[in-house]
């Protein structure tokens, strides 16, 4: 029978975790090379849940590419035609076998999709993904060579129902359902069977397509290298038959041993005939323009009026004084927000959100804090977010963040789980869901130093696609980057506020222009200065460059992003009163 006419008579039950359960008895190989140098292991697991209640098999062939087996691309072919042998040997007439493509094959998924095809095979299954996009056009390019093969794709989320690249269950089910030659969609591995029904739930799925589940056991130990997996059948079982309330294939990942398949399959009602999902989830958001209650960049402007964004330095000590004393002069100022880098330049600074909470408890004023994909990972970040929304804070600037120096790369390590476009999805998706009731909002850097200006342009048309609502520049010093800028501008929807840190002396003019990635200060600008200049008279000069600049940007500039150096109140004062003449 076709695969697509069994599902639709009755849930289609699928074996479990080959690799894992190999690995619990044999060592001393890797499951795939098992398909040449030990066949009848690997024939032996296939039958063993076969004869457990599973209905469709899985080729072992999770990581069988030529990086991971070490070998020659003929002889990758010969493995894993081995393997669908094996398999189909194992399945007979009455078992359906998909042909599996893991996340480590994708540099040679072209060749395993095309060997399976010339083997005849009906079904291809990607398992194990982080996204689609990678392998989108090899399902196009399957579907051209067979229209017919029934093509399943699954992807792994965490606890939480994120991919480890931030991207949330919901968009990948919407991303995959609008891929017209995918035929079913679904999860495994990643995560375990209750979490897997959480997010099964809060899903609002509508699509014709076949719904797949197979979580993991449960979460693992590591003893001794491997992975240990609760031996926690009736659990596992319970949850699963909740799960096949909201999928059509189920069965099992890491961790699931025959004996899972068959307690499934003793226990859970398959003969449910498919309905066309079009599950509401419980928790249901209404969400109104009106909703967006604290955010600087929503409030009633005038038409014209220039939007005033601040940054302060969180301090490289436990001293703020200085930081607090400027805060405190700009409370009575119309400035907008305030905004705290996040460890610029890979140099560690006070954090940035603790700083916002604080000056915002104080003072009363907006606050924006960056927030870096440098230093944390996926989970560090949610907490970072998390804690700032509980605090009232609405606004934030995504940035990849600088590298870490060159120096320290020994015993400090970038994380980068996210980049900012990335980061901007993540947070996307968090409004649609626990940051419903009171969006946040959130903008990005724009780098008008980078060599590529197309390529800049295409990132910023990513960052807006991904809810990027108003862009920050670096600080701008020459003629013809404020005619790139003027050039970005032209083609944004969302609000641009330009860059101005006055320079404040000669030694600090070479460190901008040579030590800080993406600021161009021209050899002109730097002669105005000289290493015998006083304090006052380097600034005053600083304040001149900074009042032309903002006068040749004002036509076309949102608004001002004023970098205050070493948080001096006197360069917030002299600021502020160069703002005076453009108010209308």
């Amino acid at each position: 029978m076709d695969i697509r006419e069994y599902i639709k008579r009755k849930k289609l039950l699928c074996d479990g975790a080959f690799g894992t359960y190999f690995a619990s008895f044999n060592t001393g190989i890797m499951p795939e090379k098992a398909n040449i140098q030990d066949p009848e292991s690997v024939l032996n697991i296939h039958r063993a849940y076969i004869e457990k209640g599973a209905k469709l098999i899985r080729t072992n062939t999770f990581d069988a590419c030529r990086k991971s087996l070490n070998c020659t691309a003929k002889e990758l072919e010969e493995n894993i035609a081995a393997a669908y042998d094996i398999a189909k040997e194992a399945a007979g007439e009455s078992v359906f076998t998909a042909c599996d493509i893991g996340p480590g094959c994708l540099e040679d998924q072209y060749l395993m999709a095309d060997t399976f095809i010339d083997k005849g095979a009906d079904i291809i299954l990607f398992e194990t993904l982080p996204d689609i996009s990678s392998i989108e056009g090899v399902i196009k390019h399957i579907k051209k060579r067979r229209p017919d093969i029934f093509t399943i794709v699954q992807f792994c989320i965490n606890q939480h129902g994120y991919t480890q690249e931030g991207i949330s269950a919901s968009r990948l089910m919407e991303k995959a359902n609008a891929i017209s030659e995918i035929d079913a969609m679904g999860f495994n591995c990643g995560i375990g069977p209750s979490h897997l029904l959480n997010v099964l739930k809060e899903l609002d799925i509508k699509t014709d397509k076949f719904i797949t589940a197979l979580p993991n056991a449960s979460y693992p130990s590591v003893i001794q290298d491997r992975m240990v997996f609760l031996d926690n059948i009736n659990y596992y079982c319970e949850k699963m038959a909740e799960i096949s309330e909201y999928a059509d294939i189920i069965g099992g990942c890491c961790g699931t041993a025959p004996d899972y398949i068959k307690a499934m399959a003793n226990s859970i009602d398959l003969e449910r005939k498919f309905v066309p999902h079009r599950h509401t989830p419980k928790r249901i958001y209404t969400v109104s323009e009106g909703s967006v209650k604290s955010n600087a960049f929503f409030r009633g402007k005038k038409q014209g009026e220039k939007i005033i964004a601040v940054e302060l330095d969180p301090p490289k000590d436990g001293n703020c004084k200085a930081l607090m004393e400027t805060a405190n002069y700009l409370r009575k100022h119309n400035v907008d927000v305030i905004t705290f880098a996040d460890s610029p330049s890979g140099r560690t600074r006070a954090d940035s959100v603790l700083m916002s909470i604080k000056v915002a408890q104080e003072t009363g004023l907006n606050v924006m804090p960056h927030i870096c994909c440098r230093d944390k990972n996926a989970i560090g970040i949610s907490s970072q977010l998390l804690g700032a929304y509980i605090n009232n804070v609405r606004n934030f600037l995504v940035i990849t963040g600088d590298p870490v120096p060159s120096a320290s790369r020994d015993n400090i390590k970038g994380v980068f789980n996210f980049d900012s476009v990335k980061l901007m999805e993540y947070i996307s998706d968090m409004n649609s869901g626990i940051f419903a009731e009171d969006r946040v909002s959130y903008g990005g850097a724009v780098n008008y130093a980078r060599r590529n200006m197309e390529t800049e342009l295409n990132r910023i048309k990513m960052k807006e696609k991904a809810g990027a609502e108003f862009f920050l520049t670096q600080p701008v010093y020459a003629k013809e980057d404020i005619e790139v800028l003027k050039k970005i501008s032209s083609q944004l929807s969302a609000k641009m506020l330009v860059g101005i840190m006055p320079l404040v002396s000669y030694t600090n003019a070479l460190f901008i222009k040579n030590e800080l990635t993406g600021i161009n200060v021209p050899d002109s600008v730097i002669a105005k200065f000289s290493p015998s200049m006083t304090r006052e008279e380097a600034q005053k000069i600083g304040i001149e460059i900074s009042a032309k600049i903002m006068d040749m940007v004002y036509p076309f500039a949102d608004g001002f992003y004023f970098t205050i150096p070493f948080n001096r109140l006197s360069i917030a004062e002299e600021l502020f009163r160069l703002t005076e003449k453009y108010k209308k």
